[in-house]
């Protein structure tokens, strides 16, 4: 993906006024701090309960208890979602995430697929691997030991297997893929459908290995949740993360605002929502077997508001809340900030409109169909309000003085016809 680098202007560089030294950058990102070490926490709380529900799913397999995990992995997503504006500018963050939220996905690797799926590619010749149906198998030259299915042979070697980042092992997406089974429905209606007896006994057993299934299952939500304790603690006081963002107080706010700006353009308008338009592909869809794209994309717009103004509520309905990018911003320019807060609304507005015309019957997957203009019109409403309210986060950037900051860019926004190439 490129990139491009917001330069501020000659004024903004220049010593603070008065009003913006009422205005303490440590007290921003104190809360900050406080606001990701939240989100995570419960990230964290909501993966438990997913846990418990997976494990109910595979000590007593039906169909009620199929469906609770299923909710409690969406359940899950809410918080998570809200946290990914702390990528791009926390380099700690950043070389962490791909173990939780990769995707897109090559299904194959895990489980059986349909046959429509096709075999290994020259790109991936573990796309159809099925480590569930092998307890031994050849990867990388090397033979792999996989009778017990464990969180350590998830991670350390089917995660990115043969340096392919399509062989994603870990994390929601692969818990998801668990849950629901492919979604075969094309842009037509309805998620993916496994059915429970997949992690059924004996001769209820269906697609075989379900005791395996069950393992591979609980190990990737095991992980989940150790991966999610290890993040969390880096924002807790004293962590990692908390302590390189309060340590230099310039570098940042930086972060705060790289984090908005490249989730805003380059990830969520681009490569999530602008580069599936063109493509006109249900596969680009971001969490694409359980049709929970909608609040994918809903909820990062809710997570890069909740920086900017410095209050998130929790699971439990509290609130975590404090000094702000919105009272920085506002001590400079506060025609601005309204006009910060405003963009921010709107995109958050647009999202949610895709994220209702879902939830009463219109999925994702049918939005991107080729010729069906409402789908293609909510879309790009919502991409078109993420890449105006990130010209106005360049504008707070110049106001601000952060200079170099550097935003994720997508081909699919800055260059459409190399998406062809």
């Amino acid at each position: 993906m490129k990139s491009f680098k917001l330069a501020a202007s000659a004024l903004a560089l220049s010593l603070a006024t008065p009003a913006l030294a009422d205005v303490s950058k440590l007290d921003v990102l104190t809360n900050y701090a406080n606001i990701a070490e939240a989100g995570y926490a419960d990230s964290l709380a909501t993966a438990k309960t997913l846990q418990a529900a997976v494990n109910a799913l595979v000590e007593a397999p039906s169909a009620e208890n199929l469906q609770a995990a299923k909710s409690a992995w969406l359940a899950a997503r809410v918080p998570y979602q809200q946290t990914e504006v702390f990528r791009f500018g926390n380099a700690i963050v950043d070389d962490w995430e791909g173990k939780v939220n990769a995707w897109p996905l090559d299904e194959g690797l895990i489980d059986y697929v349909d046959a429509s799926y096709g075999g290994a590619t020259d790109e991936n010749a573990a796309a159809v691997l099925n480590v569930i149906a092998n307890p031994s198998f050849e990867l990388s030259g090397a033979l792999v030991d996989a009778s017990k299915i464990t969180p350590a042979l998830l991670e350390e070697s089917l995660q990115e297997a043969d340096g392919v980042e399509a062989n994603v092992a870990t994390g929601y997406h692969a818990i998801e893929f668990l849950l629901w089974g492919q979604d075969l429905n094309g842009h037509g209606a309805g998620a993916g459908n496994r059915p429970w007896t997949d992690y059924a006994a004996d001769d209820a057993c269906t697609h075989g290995n379900c005791d395996r299934r069950g393992e591979y299952l609980k190990a990737a939500t095991d992980l989940l949740i150790s991966d999610l304790e290890w993040i969390t603690a880096q924002w807790a006081t004293g962590g990692d993360a908390r302590e390189t963002v309060l340590a230099d107080t310039d570098a940042g706010i930086s972060a705060m605002l790289t984090g908005m700006g490249s989730l805003s353009y380059g990830e969520t308008a681009g490569e999530r929502m602008r580069l599936g338009v063109m493509l006109n592909d249900p596969e680009e869809e971001h969490s694409c077997f359980s049709d929970n794209t909608h609040n994918d994309h809903f909820y990062n717009g809710v997570g890069v508001q909740t920086v900017y103004n410095g209050s998130y509520t929790r699971v439990d309905g509290s609130v975590v809340e404090g000094a702000s990018l919105s009272d920085l911003v506002a001590a400079k320019d506060a025609a601005l900030d309204a006009e910060m807060e405003s963009k921010l609304s709107a995109a958050v507005l647009a999202l949610g409109k895709i994220k209702f015309a879902a939830e009463a019957g219109f999925a994702y997957d049918q939005m991107l169909e080729r010729g069906n203009t409402a789908g293609e019109a909510l879309i790009m409403g919502g991409v078109n309000g993420l890449v105006d309210q990130t010209k106005t986060i360049e504008r707070v950037v110049a106001a601000l003085g952060q200079d170099g900051i550097e935003i994720d860019g997508s081909d699919s926004l800055d260059n459409p016809a190399a998406v062809f190439e």
